[in-house]
């Protein structure tokens, strides 16, 4: 059988199954869950030693090491997959709460009622966890999954997903509801995005190239971030103890993901007292800083930055740094060479704390806390799926709810229209 016909295979049975999924109880669906977070616990010795083969041929390839950092699959990582598939499964399921019910004029009572999606493609690069965090999520959601991971972590991925689906033969769950396809060529893709009657939504995690491309190509609808251009605004009174600490974090605690500040915005009048302390912090760090021409009066010795770097996505231990005349300049910046996707203000003003979270357009927006908690294990959502800098459907990071629509349901007592 050729690949095209093997994808739309798998694309049948995860329609078969999501059908099934859609009916199954919160106490199946848990239950598969927390099977699925042991048996990864049981076998994270084969996990490990799957995913380090990965890792072998990406030292090999000369693969980035924002790369490398998102394939590396250790114990730890293992056990923080599990634990998100418990927290997946303590949450509440969306399936079948009713959100809102309102009385016509008439006497007919209308709701709105959670149901899954269908089928779901995952499309992404390196991050093996990707594999056990969509399928879980997918599962709660009573949405079935096709996976499709990069070829640099094609061992790890079947090893997840191999693991994964002896956990739902073992609870009665169709082993299509998660399917991983398991080879790498690039037709797999070209095929998946055609199958428009099979599977119902497009969720690519990755690059700005790989989205571009199957944003392009798809004929399903796509959930999609490009790329994320986070930043940090130290506010004219902000604590710079405070500011210096959620600065450091946001950059250097793991500079190569999409929550990481890549522009530090900084008032005019905290300028002087601020950027030589932070500057020090990052000098440590081997932060490399690139400055506007403001910034680089108070730290001379920095990069001048270009045109471009405002709104370049750097994913490594480099910075632009611009001083604002105050917060109206700090959105404006933001505005225009934004994401959507994460932004901080870093302030002891109420008022300019509440017009930032007003007025700054990204998916998520913070007062005083690091851009990396733009992470749906840390907003409570016990893993995410993505995030989306979209607004159709969702906007942020996506739990189980985001991957759920609503249907109206009406109570009657015999009305008919006249």
């Amino acid at each position: 059988m050729d690949i095209d016909s093997r994808v739309e295979k798998m694309a049948v049975a995860a329609k078969e199954a999501a059908v099934k999924l859609a009916k199954l109880s919160s106490r199946v669906k848990d239950g598969a869950l927390r099977d699925m977070a042991a048996a990864l616990m049981d076998r994270k010795d084969f996990l490990v030693a799957e995913n380090e083969k990965d890792l072998a041929c990406a030292r090999q390839k000369g693969l980035t090491g924002a790369m490398i950092d998102r394939l590396t699959m250790k114990e730890a990582t293992v056990g923080a997959i599990a634990k998100g598939l418990e927290e997946v499964a303590a949450l509440p399921d969306p399936v079948g709460k009713i959100i809102s019910m309102w009385k016509r004029p008439n006497g007919l009572l209308v709701g709105r009622m959670r149901i899954p999606l269908g089928v779901i493609g995952i499309i992404y690069e390196s991050r093996p966890n990707v594999t056990a965090d969509a399928a879980a999520l997918c599962l709660k959601s009573g949405n079935a999954v096709i996976l499709r991971g990069g070829s640099e972590a094609i061992n790890s991925n079947i090893a997840v997903a191999g693991v994964l689906q002896e956990a739902l033969r073992q609870n009665g769950i169709p082993e299509a509801a998660i399917q991983l396809i398991p080879f790498t060529e690039r037709q797999a893709v070209n095929r998946m995005l055609e199958l428009e009657e099979y599977i119902d939504l497009i969720i690519p995690r990755g690059g700005e190239d790989l989205i571009r491309a199957v944003v392009a190509q798809s004929r399903i609808p796509v959930i999609k971030h490009y790329k994320g251009v986070c930043h940090v605004f130290v506010d004219e009174d902000a604590d710079l103890d405070m500011a210096v600490k959620i600065c450091m974090n946001a950059k250097v605690q793991r500079p190569g993901v999409c929550n990481a500040m890549e522009t530090l915005l900084v008032h005019r009048k905290a300028a002087p007292a601020f950027l030589p302390k932070i500057a020090q912090a990052y000098r440590e760090a081997g932060v490399v800083l690139r400055g506007c021409s403001r910034t680089r009066e108070v730290l001379p010795g920095i990069e001048e930055a270009g045109e471009e770097d405002w709104s370049r996505e750097y994913l490594d231990l480099v910075l632009s740094v611009r001083v604002v005349d105050g917060l109206d300049e700090a959105v404006e910046h933001i505005e225009k060479y934004g994401s959507l996707h994460t932004e901080s203000i870093v302030t002891r003003d109420y008022a300019n704390a509440q017009r930032f979270l007003q007025e700054v357009n990204s998916s998520t927006v913070l007062v005083n806390a690091s851009t990396r908690f733009s992470d749906g294990f840390e907003l409570g959502l016990g893993a995410e799926i993505g995030i989306s800098t979209t607004k159709l459907h969702a906007f942020g990071p996506m739990g189980v709810e985001e991957l759920t629509t609503t249907k109206f349901i009406i109570y009657g007592s015999g009305q008919i229209r006249t």
